[in-house]
């Protein structure tokens, strides 16, 4: 999810911007079925999954769940109802009802479908990286066109569940990693690799910056052998001008999210990295 804002129709800014309504039974995900994610149509911020969507006989998309930290409310101005908006933009994308009792959540988000865009299952990819603080690598690669989410956490130890404090002591064999969600019809995963390269230090052997340590070091982690011959490459690359590199490539073990104060630190902080900036190496 980048910061760049998608250009909107005059339909779509009535709704999105001005807070209009789409007519009942009109929209093109109203009565649409397929497996995927529905996303902000003005930034891309990730909003409902699609088992989350019900037939609610209203005339718009119905979801009983969103994506945790994606829709914010607010009161209508006539206090009647609770607006939706998402929580990256301030788009407006409906309005949430409780207490109809048509699903056991007992919730309704009646979101406009033009105030959403959808992305296929099958188009959702992951990768994930570990080159020092997680903060940093988080905030630099969720800046990538294409890139829907990155979630900061832990991967490559040997504790199920592990906490930020047991990984500071260097014992549990988790570096501090990121998972990158991404649409491979926007970007792939080697554009990502050589942005992970060019925004940490791959030739510190001891951790990343003033942040020291076995869970700061830097890793690659591939899905399968196209994802490690292409890390291959670009390492192979580096190393023609001249770059030691010392990042690790390891197969893709379990990913344990990190806990809720980690994500999107900097954003929350207001702050930009400390440790990490943007270097081109290629």
């Amino acid at each position: 999810m980048t910061d760049q804002y998608n250009q909107l129709t005059p339909e779509e800014q009535r709704v999105i911007i001005n807070k209009g309504t789409e007519a009942p039974f009109t929209g093109k995900y109203e009565n649409f079925k397929e497996n995927g994610v529905y996303i902000c149509r003005q930034c891309g911020n990730m909003l409902y999954r699609s088992e989350d969507k019900f037939d609610s006989g209203c005339g718009w998309p119905a979801f009983d769940d969103e994506i945790n930290g994606a829709v914010q409310r607010s009161t209508d101005p006539d206090g009647r109802r609770t607006e939706i908006t998402c929580a990256n933009c301030g788009g407006h994308l409906g309005h949430v009802f409780e207490g109809e009792n048509l699903t056991k959540k007992n919730i309704r988000h009646c979101v406009n479908s033009i105030s959403m865009d959808f992305i296929p299952a099958e188009n959702i990819k992951r990768a994930y990286f570990a080159g020092g603080c997680f903060w940093g690598v988080e905030y630099y690669m969720e800046k990538l066109n294409g890139v829907l989410e990155v979630y900061s956490g832990y991967m490559g130890g040997h504790i199920k569940n592990p906490t930020y404090k047991q990984v500071c002591t260097g014992t549990t064999g988790h570096f501090e990693a990121v998972e990158v969600l991404y649409d491979d019809r926007k970007i792939d995963f080697e554009t990502i690799a050589r942005e992970f390269f060019e925004i940490h230090d791959p030739t510190q052997a001891d951790g990343q910056g003033p942040d020291i340590g076995q869970q700061y070091e830097s890793v690659v982690f591939y899905n399968n052998e196209t994802e490690k011959n292409i890390t291959e490459k670009l390492i192979g690359m580096l190393e023609s001008k001249g770059y030691e590199t010392v990042t690790q490539v390891l197969k893709v073990s379990e990913f344990w999210k990190a806990e809720d104060y980690h994500q999107d630190y900097y954003e929350h902080k207001g702050t930009t990295p400390y440790c990490h900036g943007k270097i081109k190496r290629f």
